[in-house]
């Protein structure tokens, strides 16, 4: 492709007109100019409908094309630019105040063609945005020490950064010349000019030191004080004991609900009888064979409404999970109430699956995958529910949203009455990473073989596919680990396995090696102090991320989780990260605050199960509008992204971002936030009341979603309202399935439920569904 361009090239600027074209449609770029000074470049606003870019090189041009999208209704474009005494132009037409035009160039400089940074611009908003800082060399893997340049493309603009791993500020230091970075840190960057809006943060990952793979770690490791490993020669009395001891401790709504003990109840192969697992606040339980039959426990692993404070729901049975166990019910019915954080994968249940507390009082909603449950499973007063890759006897109930994909069982597609909706398959997914012990008893981490087209449990005729990992190629954190010396393990080669507890970090976790492993057991948290990062993924293969929680600080971080630099173009189809069971907090516990959670910048990234809440209750003092303040929930820029089971709630802005061409939703779950003080203060930029539960940019031509509701509950300001829920671009390539709201107790109303269709939402608690769009 390349060799046929540079041959275009030579025959002229037309030809050099489309060879640019192609280049960006193939999704290459010709070399990038690195020099901040080779141009200067502006827009400026003839009228209120039109948008004229201007371009001027330092070395003059034989052409400049310009590629811009964010015309409502077209797509991108392509444009050979006018020259006028040496600046070149071209006028968009057909813009209205908010749309964001998003153009970069194309330009020849004494033969040779490059290719500028993407830059923005909002109409109405009177100025341009500063070029995002690009790093020289770019982030990665080094074996020793790297001088780094930073430089923005905007002429004029002065660079700000930090090397810390916190967000940079005007205040932050100044840069003036290449900077040293002597060991494994992160180092981000703006680019500020006076008139101009400040550029985004550009971050850049560096690992530095030989990568001889990870020093020798224990097979038989220790796993701390709140790992509890069961074996099948142990008296059912003892197991109990210690099962009703944790239960005790983390089962109250009120107290534990936010409290710090975090514990995990592992189960060596075997069969194990009498055994009732009644499973708490931050509690994981978990067989230990390679697949779940190699467990069997003949009993109950159980989540109801336990507590008198419960009143009979499930409302807040957060933060607990069930993985890789057969359970022989002792009633013939297995009970799992829970709402969100809650996951319940690899399981066999021989019996039936009750989804509601034994009150029938309501749940929230909840996560099935890679299970086969050989009775009914009946949701009955669970919200809404997602069911992925399983296979059930059969199926019975559901309130609002019940969504399934790959689910042998499932109910065929009835969306509204009752509210079902049915995929045959899920288009690409991959098992959770687990831990179990082989027949040496040595431990190690099973790593699921990715699926397309899936359909049923990936052991339903055998042992999962996939490869093994031995525990010498992990690193165990536990109480004690600070940030440094996680870091110093991932820059060492190193995977992580996380034990149960909170960690604190006053640096960014950088993650830079392609198929590194995090695995959390007993819902470690991870806690960012001092406003920086929680952790950096770079734009790498096959990273796997399970079982963790992030928990935001007390200063403000700009994110906690992100995957992939800004930018980050490289496809990862046959091997993307996934991002499972991770889950993030914002308020509660602490009075967090973090601008938005999870950033998502690496193409083809599956977002298997999170949920980003920004808290509405908690302990005294942590949560309100100024207090645990969070913009959004979830950013996606990469191209390509999916996401199964996606639950976002109570964030001050869009809840969901969806940059990215290709996107792919099945199932989203959310709830706006409670506490709005009044319509001023949260109406969107576009001048429509309220935000958008679910926005995809108006650039984007290619996206679709299956299974989706959003409510409101404005509890502080009744008279509040939203103009619709979801906020999509109209066009055939954008395309939304089985979708509707809800006004909780009619607190507040949804005026539509997609752009402008469906109606307000009416008193009763009642849904207002939409059955396609367009």
């Amino acid at each position: 492709m390349n060799r046929t361009l540079d041959k275009l090239r030579r025959r002229g600027p037309v030809l050099a007109l489309v060879a640019s074209a192609l280049l960006v449609a193939a999704g290459l770029t010709a070399p990038a100019a690195l020099a901040a000074d080779d141009y200067t470049q502006s827009v400026t606003q003839p009228s209120s409908t039109q948008a004229q870019i201007n371009f001027t090189p330092t070395t003059p041009a034989l052409y400049v094309d310009v590629h811009y999208t964010g015309v409502p209704g077209v797509g991108q474009q392509n444009v050979r630019m006018t020259n006028g005494s040496g600046t070149w132009r071209t006028t968009v037409n057909g813009l209205s105040s908010g749309n964001v035009l998003d153009y970069w160039f194309t330009y020849e400089k004494n033969g040779p063609q490059y290719d500028t940074p993407h830059f923005s611009y909002t109409v109405g908003g009177g100025t341009t945005t500063v070029a995002a800082p690009t790093f020289s060399p770019p982030g990665g893997t080094y074996s020793s020490a790297q001088t780094v340049t930073i430089s923005s493309a905007t002429a004029g603009a002065t660079i700000r950064y930090t090397v810390d791993g916190s967000t940079p500020t005007a205040s932050s230091a100044l840069y003036s010349g290449p900077i040293s970075v002597p060991n494994s840190r992160t180092v981000n960057a703006i680019a500020l000019k006076s008139g101009s809006t400040t550029s985004p943060v550009s971050s850049a990952s560096y690992t530095i030191g030989t990568q001889a793979g990870c020093p020798t770690q224990s097979d038989t490791p220790n796993f701390g004080p709140n790992v509890r490993i069961f074996d099948p020669g142990m008296s059912a009395a003892t197991i109990q004991a210690q099962l009703d001891t944790d239960f005790n401790n983390q089962k109250d709504t009120l107290t534990a609900q936010f409290a710090d003990r975090r514990v995990a109840h592992l189960f060596k192969p075997g069969t194990y009888n009498g055994v009732h697992d009644n499973v708490g606040f931050y509690t994981s339980v978990a067989g230990l064979g390679q697949n779940p039959g190699d467990v069997l426990i003949n009993g109950d692993v159980t989540v109801d409404a336990f507590n008198a404070s419960d009143n009979g729901v499930a409302l807040q049975n957060f933060w607990r999970s069930a993985e890789n166990l057969a359970v022989n019910p002792s009633g013939g019915q297995e009970r799992w109430a829970v709402a969100q954080a809650a996951p319940f994968r690899r399981m066999d249940v021989r019996g039936g699956l009750q989804l509601y507390p034994a009150s029938y009082g309501y749940a929230s909603g909840g996560y099935i995958a890679d299970t086969k449950v050989a009775g009914q499973a009946a949701s009955v007063s669970q919200q809404q529910w997602y069911t992925r890759d399983s296979a059930l006897g059969s199926w019975n109930g559901g309130v609002w949203n019940m969504v399934f994909s790959g689910t042998s069982g499932a109910p065929a597609t009835t969306f509204p009455n009752p509210p079902e909706t049915t995929l045959a398959t899920t288009p690409v997914s991959r098992d959770v990473p687990y831990l179990y012990v082989d027949g040496t008893g040595k431990y190690r981490v099973f790593l699921p073989s990715l699926r397309t087209n899936a359909s049923g449990p990936s052991w339903a005729n055998g042992s999962t596919p996939g490869t093994s990992a031995p525990m010498s190629q992990f690193y165990v954190v536990k109480s004690g680990d600070t940030a440094s010396s996680i870091n110093n393990a991932l820059a060492a080669g190193c995977n992580l396995f996380f034990t149960p507890g909170v960690y604190h970090l006053n640096q960014t976790l950088n993650v830079t090696k392609a198929g590194t492993t995090i695995l959390g057991i007993g819902y470690p948290t991870l806690v960012p102090d001092n406003g920086v990062n929680a952790m950096q993924v770079s734009d790498v293969d096959g990273v796997r991320l399970k079982g963790l929680l992030f928990d935001a600080g007390t200063t403000n971080s700009q994110a906690l989780l992100t995957v992939g630099q800004s930018g980050s173009s490289a496809s990862h189809a046959s091997n993307p990260t996934t991002v499972q069971d991770v889950f993030f907090r914002i308020g509660g516990a602490i009075a967090g605050k973090a601008t938005n959670s999870l950033i998502v910048n690496s193409a083809n990234t599956i977002i298997d199960h999170i949920w980003a809440w920004r808290a509405d209750h908690g302990n005294a003092g942590t949560v309100g509008w100024n207090t645990n303040t969070a913009d959004t929930g979830l950013v996606v820029n990469g191209a390509n992204v999916l996401a199964t089971g996606l639950f976002v709630e109570h964030y001050q802005k869009y809840q969901v971002i969806w940059n990215g061409q290709g996107g792919r939703t099945i199932f989203f779950q959310n709830e706006m936030p409670y506490d709005v003080p009044n319509q001023a203060s949260w109406n969107a930029p576009s001048g429509v009341a309220g935000y958008a539960a679910y926005k995809v940019a108006s650039n984007v031509t290619s996206h679709e979603a299956w299974g989706l509701g959003s409510y409101c509950f404005f509890d502080t300001n009744p008279a509040v309202s939203s103009y619709h829920a979801f906020e999509v671009p109209n066009n055939s390539g954008v395309r939304f399935h089985s979708l509707l709201t809800v006004s909780l107790n009619y607190r507040g109303t949804i005026t539509h439920v997609i752009n402008d269709t469906g109606g307000v939402t009416p008193s009763g608690t009642v849904p207002v569904n939409v059955v396609s769009y367009p």
